[in-house]
């Protein structure tokens, strides 16, 4: 039987499914989000449980924010942002236009 790599399955998907794509995709701002969210406990130098004692919440709230499967609302990043030392950025850019098929 021959093994089938996940990376190689991805970028079949990538290149033939549309919908996959798009959905790939949609997800790249939210991991972003958990990701820098990640970055600044870090560079607080937090545990969760310690970074959820500042924001008075629990730890299981944090590790929700951190997985990227919440979209938290502008308060509740203001308030990470406080309890890592850090302050929030929002900022807006644009979208990269689609390639036309002309």
């Amino acid at each position: 039987m021959r093994e089938i790599r996940a990376s190689d399955l991805h970028r079949k998907w990538m290149k033939n499914d549309p919908e996959y794509a798009r959905e790939y995709n949609a997800l790249d701002e939210e991991y972003n989000l958990a990701s820098a969210m990640i970055a600044a406990r870090s560079r607080a130098g937090l545990t969760q449980e310690q970074l959820a004692m500042r924001m008075k919440t629990t730890q299981a709230v944090v590790a929700r924010l951190e997985s990227g499967r919440v979209k938290p609302s502008t308060r509740t990043l203001e308030r990470f942002a406080k309890a890592t030392g850090m302050r929030i950025r929002i900022s807006f850019e644009p979208i990269k236009p689609r390639r036309s098929a002309a």
